[in-house]
């Protein structure tokens, strides 16, 4: 599976559209099924961030630095550009801004690893990632928008959404991983069987390209039906989202190239500005008062978007990073 997972994203696209079509009553279900879906994907996804070794990261301070400045000084000036675009309608502004705003920290991992890149390195400094972003937001809304939007939304859900899908997954995943080394420490049972910690790691390292596909397929059938009612205003931000993969690239590079990072981290780097958080932001999107309903549907638009944007991502970067990289 893991071979093969850009094409199982795209089935599991394929078929969340399909049941989202053909049962439309189910959209209910499968929206209430997104937060749960999603927090065992981060789950799986904290997992693999190496937390005994967390203080050699943080000394990585090449490659933090370039990361943090990339999504949170660079990518807020193309988007605040890109926006300008769009402001007479606060629908399509507010979507654009929450998911471009905020970095990915789960399947930016997949597609650094399948194209060569230090998807470890990522994985370290994914919870810098989610706290920033949460932190500084709000900020960008009131720039970007101004005092009257950010004061009409409700904070409750952000907050559910920090401890629900942030919080709690990561303490488990820091716990199991706790467990497991105890487990490799200690001698195992009469029977050879390992440590609860092992066997959680393992069976949860098995379910990562599922939970994706499961997490993909019940984001696009609880909307789709919406982007498609909503699909004339919803065109209009598409050319937003090509532009800004467009741009994030050459960007990309170039800071890489002026921190002098090698190619691993180089396309980690790039994988890291051009991937946005759009999984975690949709329950924040849904959760924002009913005149901006359309939000959520910005949101998942992003996300099909993006997704054919990986894939040239991932087939072309490669080529390009070599060349263009100071080691």
């Amino acid at each position: 599976m893991e071979r093969h997972q850009i094409g199982l994203y795209l089935a599991a696209i394929i078929a969340g559209s399909a049941a989202g079509f053909l049962a439309p009553g189910t959209a209910g279900a499968l929206e209430l099924a997104i937060n749960p879906v999603l927090g065992l994907l981060l789950y799986a996804t904290f997992l693999g961030i190496p937390f005994a070794s967390l203080g050699q990261a943080a000394r990585d301070v090449r490659f933090m630095a370039t990361v943090l400045v990339l999504n949170f000084a660079v990518v807020p000036l193309v988007v605040f550009g890109l926006s300008r675009f769009i402001t007479e309608d606060r629908d399509l502004l507010v979507g654009v801004l929450l998911v471009l705003l905020t970095p990915c920290i789960d399947y930016v991992m997949v597609f650094t690893g399948l194209a060569g890149g230090a998807s470890d390195r990522l994985l370290a400094a994914a919870p810098v990632l989610m706290l920033a972003q949460m932190l500084l937001l709000p900020l960008y809304l009131l720039v970007f928008v101004g005092p009257g939007l950010v004061s009409a939304i409700d904070p409750a859900p952000f907050v559910q959404a920090l401890v629900g899908l942030i919080v709690v997954p990561l303490a488990l995943a820091a716990l199991t991983q706790r467990l497991a080394r105890r487990g490799r420490l200690a001698r195992r049972g009469a029977l050879g069987q390992p440590w609860l910690g092992q066997r959680v790691m393992a069976a949860m390292q098995a379910l990562m390209v599922p939970l994706m596909m499961a997490t993909l397929a019940v984001v696009v059938g609880s909307q789709i039906v919406g982007v498609r009612q909503e699909l004339g205003s919803l065109l209009a931000v598409v050319p937003l989202y090509a532009a800004f993969l467009l741009v994030m690239a050459p960007l990309g590079l170039l800071a890489a190239r002026t921190a002098g990072l090698d190619p691993p981290a180089t396309l980690a780097v790039v994988f890291s500005g051009a991937t946005r958080n759009s999984l975690v932001v949709l329950p924040l999107a849904l959760a924002l008062p009913e005149p901006l309903a359309l939000a959520a549907l910005v949101v998942v638009t992003q996300t099909l978007v993006e997704l054919l944007g990986m894939v040239a991502y991932v087939r072309f970067l490669p080529r390009l990073v070599p060349s263009r990289t100071a080691v």
